[in-house]
């Protein structure tokens, strides 16, 4: 399975529910709490000018009306996970976290 699937299945489980969304366009209705994840950057370790290690970077907002939810707690027990950010915006808490997978 694709390393991509397996991240969005971790997710889906964390969250209790599919609405999970990998880079939805504008015009997705998101439903609330969720999550929305998209790939930011490739970092690869050369070794004699060959790539013999390469992880993919992932930004994962959690969306919840809720501030004191508690799924940000358990996407930050993720390996190779770090909180980025809180912000809130149209009166819902964001909690971004860059997720090397």
């Amino acid at each position: 399975m694709d390393r991509r699937l397996q991240l969005h299945n971790i997710l889906v489980n964390i969250l209790g529910s599919s609405n999970v969304y990998f880079q939805p366009p504008s015009t997705v209705q998101m439903k609330y709490p969720c999550i929305v994840y998209s790939r930011e950057k490739i970092d690869a370790k050369f070794a004699d000018n060959i790539i013999y290690l390469n992880k993919k970077r992932y930004k994962v907002t959690v969306i919840d009306p809720d501030p004191d939810s508690s799924i940000p707690g358990e996407v930050m027990k993720l390996p190779y996970c770090q909180f980025d950010r809180h912000f809130t915006a149209n009166k819902h808490n964001h909690d971004v976290f860059n997720i090397y997978y």
